[in-house]
């Protein structure tokens, strides 16, 4: 008689051994192996007496299409993010660090579609009821008509739900807490955590209601649990945020239904999440205007242009290995940045120390800030500030060279709308750009932005 098969799965990121070993070779987490069995579970194989399927319809490619039904929470920055607002039948994962305002963002959406006659159910795995409520009444809404429940089981849950008439948005905070009878492990382990977003996703395809699941959020910035869930669900959105700083914003990295890198921006303040209508005007309201290594960057989130500024500090060392500090932007390609000036340029950095911000807590993704980050080192070394009127934006390819990036022209409005008259952009831009009125300072190598900035007078000269 065969042995049955085993294996051990990472309870951290899920990935499966074939022996118990102390480390996972996934996630490089100690301890997180347990024994499970491959054929059983979410997943499984079918059994030696598996009933025979059944066909299904099969569709052409040049049917009608129809356009996802969405109803809107009337919170315009969590409608952009959404893509237009909540479809009927999605799933939406939301993660974010402990704090950082995920309940405050739901509870407020709750609120908003209670009010304009959705039924909407807050379930909640980590808070009483009574904790739910003070939270509703310190923002000023407990009058709402939003249905509430204190529950893990899933079975429970849908019980509840089949039990009530359809809601529009079902909550769940948080999936971590959730577990079924079905799966014999502890709640917040990858089996249990795959399989009640399994059983939830699949009530939101049969009775077309939206839910929306809460996920913690590891210290390496992940959803915790298995990576499996983000493929199952149609949207996952993180709320990201500066403990330091006010603003938060929600960044969009899934969605079926709309577009991808969408952002939107809320301030925290007493009263809750305000919507930042404008985030340019938010992230540049305190910009020192005369200060060396401060430069302004056009950037895009998805389909909206935001107007940031990069500060960069350079300093000598007196260490033998100088230091690189980065906040808001990624230190690999600061330091492909430092060895094309180095290398292109005649711009000597190695023995200097680097400190590089991106103002207001953002978070820069995109290498189109590339031209705007040289242009704030070399303003920092030689002392001369950047002109108060122009923005930057371009790709640095290794060779030297200024690649043009997408979506200048939206770039550019943003930039004129906030007053700025002057645009440094890559070489060949022009043929691509619409905008009237600017200064375009087109710039091919990126020496001869180097060249220019080392001409500049100081301040006051």
């Amino acid at each position: 008689m065969a042995r049955p098969k085993i294996e051990f799965i990472c309870q951290n990121c899920g990935t499966s051994h074939s022996q118990w070993a102390g480390k996972c070779d996934g996630c490089g987490e100690w301890n997180t192996l347990t024994e499970g069995n491959p054929l059983a579970g979410v997943g499984g194989g079918p059994g030696r007496n598996a009933a025979r399927g059944r066909e299904v319809a099969l569709y052409s490619l040049d049917g009608e299409i129809e356009e996802a039904p969405r109803f809107q929470s009337d919170i315009g920055e969590l409608d952009r993010a959404t893509g237009g607002g909540f479809v009927h039948g999605s799933a939406i994962l939301l993660g974010g660090e402990p704090g950082i305002g995920k309940s405050t963002i739901l509870m407020q959406a709750s609120v908003a579609l209670a009010k304009s006659g959705h039924r909407v159910v807050y379930v909640s795995g980590e808070e009483a009821v009574a904790q739910v409520r003070l939270r509703a009444k310190r923002l000023g809404a407990d009058a709402a008509p939003v249905l509430l429940a204190a529950e893990t089981n899933v079975e429970d849950i849908l019980a509840t739900l089949n039990g009530i008439e359809k809601p529009s948005l079902v909550i769940l905070d948080s999936v971590q807490t959730l577990w079924t009878s079905t799966v014999d492990s502890a709640p917040g382990t990858v089996s249990q955590v795959r399989s009640s977003a399994q059983l939830l996703i699949r009530y939101a395809k049969q009775t077309g209601t939206a839910i929306i699941l809460v996920g913690h959020v590891t210290k390496d910035g992940q959803i915790a649990g298995p990576r499996v869930v983000e493929h199952m669900v149609d949207a996952v959105l993180y709320f990201e945020g500066d403990g330091s700083h006010n603003f938060r914003i929600l960044r969009t990295v899934k969605n079926r239904f709309g577009p991808t890198d969408e952002i939107g921006v809320f301030e925290m303040t007493g009263e809750g999440l305000q919507e930042v209508a404008n985030p340019s005007e938010l992230f540049l309201g305190e910009r020192n205007r005369v200060s060396p290594g401060a430069a302004v960057f056009a950037g895009m989130e998805g389909t909206r242009p935001v107007l940031v500024e990069i500060q960069a500090l350079v300093a000598p060392s007196t260490l033998g290995t100088p230091r690189r500090a980065v906040v808001g932007w990624d230190n690999a390609r600061l330091s492909m940045v430092l060895a094309v000036l180095e290398a292109h340029c005649g711009v000597r950095l190695g023995s200097h120390d680097i400190y590089l911000n991106v103002a207001g807590g953002y978070r820069v993704n995109e290498p189109a800030a590339d031209l705007a980050v040289a242009a704030a080192l070399v303003s920092s070394l030689t002392g001369l500030a950047l002109p108060d009127n122009s923005v930057y934006f371009g790709e640095i390819s290794l060779s030297g060279m200024v690649r043009p990036v997408a979506q200048a022209d939206a770039r550019l409005k943003e930039a004129q709308k906030l007053g700025f008259t002057r645009a440094s952009l890559a070489s060949g831009a022009r043929k691509t750009v619409a905008v009237s009125g600017l200064e375009l300072n087109e710039i091919e190598e990126l020496r001869e932005l180097v060249v220019q900035l080392a001409d500049r007078k100081p301040q006051g000269q």
